[in-house]
């Protein structure tokens, strides 16, 4: 098979050409998006573009899902199979994304013990989330802080929209927008492509997967999330690395934010308290803390060494 016509190219053109193709398929797919909106949601292209205009679109939850899903599509997964076809070897997209499965890997064990490691990993977040929150910053810094304040108030006004939700058809629907669809997409990109252009460029694994993790966190315009996000985005580099599959990452990454939706249902329908959003983070919780940490650490020894 014939190489992929970047396959050649230095890491920081490869780097170029992935933004560029992000940005490209981003604008493309959107407008396509808006020009079939009407026959997809019923909606007039003319009330649409009115609500895009005047900031509105909150008022139609639907068309925020609708515009949601297709932004996951046309700035992740559609891009990263464009550049893995331009940047592999020998134009194999599949193995370039490291999306096969090694032959020598036990997938009932692997997936089990990443399983495991997000479950445990839940108190250690929710306490990195907590101490992220409690940063002030200087006060020459002070606009800067209620900017910063201000985005993370309005991305999580969207996602309570999101997910206060009634029915289990919505909750599935969630699962779908934002737990498959991120998974997949950020992988692609972030493991998939740009920790291999990291790699090449550094010349290190370590410092691409850190790298890789950052940008993961950054994209998401969250400063008081950014530090767990940076966690779990180097976590799900080392997953790839070790288990030679971008399935494993994409997995742990989707039950990561499937449980946030389940979670999120039986808080609103009253099935479970509001505690759970919280655990780990209450003088209480500090031996449960405590043993889920060391219980992250040992499945993490466990799975570097197999």
């Amino acid at each position: 098979m014939r190489k992929g016509l970047l396959a050649d190219s230095p890491p920081f053109t490869q780097l170029i050409m992935l933004l560029f193709t992000m940005v490209v398929c981003f604008l493309l797919l959107m407008f396509i998006g808006v020009l079939i909106a009407p026959f997809i949601l019923g909606i007039p292209i003319s009330d649409m573009m009115n609500s895009l205009h005047n900031g509105s679109m909150v008022q139609n939850l639907n068309l925020m899902r609708y515009f949601q899903t297709l932004q996951g599509i046309s700035l992740f997964i559609i891009p990263a199979f464009f550049a893995a076809y331009l940047f592999s070897e020998n134009a194999n997209v599949i193995n370039y994304l490291c999306m096969s499965q090694p032959r020598t890997l036990k997938l009932g064990r692997w997936y089990g013990a990443v399983l495991l490691l997000m479950l445990a990993a839940i108190p250690l977040i929710n306490i990195m989330a907590a101490l992220n929150e409690m940063i002030v910053f200087p006060q020459s810094m002070t606009g800067l802080e209620q900017r910063l304040k201000f985005l993370e108030e309005a991305a999580q006004q969207t996602t309570e929209l999101f997910l206060n939700v009634d029915h289990l058809g919505g909750m599935f629907f969630n699962i779908f927008m934002i737990a498959i669809i991120p998974a997949l997409g950020e992988e692609l990109i972030f493991r998939g492509v740009l920790q291999k252009i990291f790699t090449r460029w550094t010349g290190n694994i370590h410092v691409a997967i850190i790298v890789c993790g950052l940008l993961f966190s950054m994209m998401h315009l969250q400063f008081y999330g950014f530090f767990p996000r940076w966690m779990l985005g180097v976590m799900f580099g080392y997953l790839m690395v070790w288990s030679g599959t971008l399935w494993i990452p994409i997995f742990a990454h989707f039950v990561n934010n499937a449980l946030a939706v389940f979670c999120s249902y039986l808080i609103h329908k009253g099935i479970i308290s509001e505690w759970v959003e919280k655990f780990g983070t209450n003088w209480a919780d500090i031996p449960v803390t405590i043993l889920a940490i060391a219980i992250c650490a040992w499945l993490i020894w466990k799975i570097k060494n197999k």
